[in-house]
């Protein structure tokens, strides 16, 4: 067990490290006005897109913004939805260019949607068949919990490039509709750059586990 905190250490620190800038990010974007709230950037981006059978609604929660591709609804927590700040339109900027890739069929984001139902089921049971596996001291079990890991890391992969690509749509967009003023384009990279870091955080723990899992096993024999 020690061993396996040893390896997935660099990714734990960077998560941290990504947590912190989320933070310290997102509170000094909160504090620079917009003349809009983040729904009503979403959906001037939407609408200069021509994407018009997207919904924006209200949730719930803290950071919890995200678009449903299944009911083509984009979701801003109520922080987001209703405030006229910096945070809020760049957070909802980069949801509604989650809406745009889909409308596009953005080929990253088609492969990520396909391996959802794969990616699920490896979170459901690849930990458990290891572990059985290993009690069991059945190898074939082990590996069978291993390649269904593997399908989490594909997706967390794929994921990488969208997410990127949301935001890169989300800060051309800000300054071409005149949401965002250039020299307050810094603000609005500075918490998409560190929510991308929290996503290759947990790309990296993913990666460095399942390597861990490959070194662990690949010397048994039975």
């Amino acid at each position: 067990m020690f061993l396996y905190f040893l390896a997935i250490a660099p990714a734990v620190l960077l998560a941290i490290w990504a947590q912190m800038k989320i933070k310290s990010s997102y509170a000094a974007a909160s504090k620079i006005p917009t003349r809009i709230n983040g729904a009503a950037a979403a959906q001037r981006m939407l609408e200069h897109a021509n994407v018009r059978d997207v919904g924006i609604e209200e949730i719930p929660g803290h950071l919890s913004d995200h678009y449903d591709p299944r009911k083509k609804v984009l979701r801003l927590s109520s922080e987001v939805y209703h405030n006229r700040s910096l945070a809020a339109v760049g957070i909802a900027a980069h949801e509604a260019g989650h809406a745009i890739q889909h409308a596009r069929q953005y080929f990253p984001l088609v492969i990520r949607n396909a391996a959802v139902p794969a990616a699920n089921f490896g979170s459901k049971i690849s930990f458990a068949l290891i572990i059985f596996g290993g009690i069991m001291n059945l190898l074939p079990l082990i590996w069978l919990g291993i390649a269904a890991f593997a399908c989490i890391v594909f997706f967390q992969l794929v994921n990488l490039p969208v997410e990127f690509d949301a935001s890169a749509r989300a800060k051309t967009e800000l300054v071409n509709l005149g949401i965002v003023q250039d020299q307050e384009m810094p603000y609005i990279r500075k918490v998409l750059s560190a929510a991308a870091l929290s996503y290759v955080a947990a790309t990296l723990q993913s990666i460095l586990t399942l390597l861990y899992y490959v070194m662990r096993f690949a010397g048994s024999r039975r």
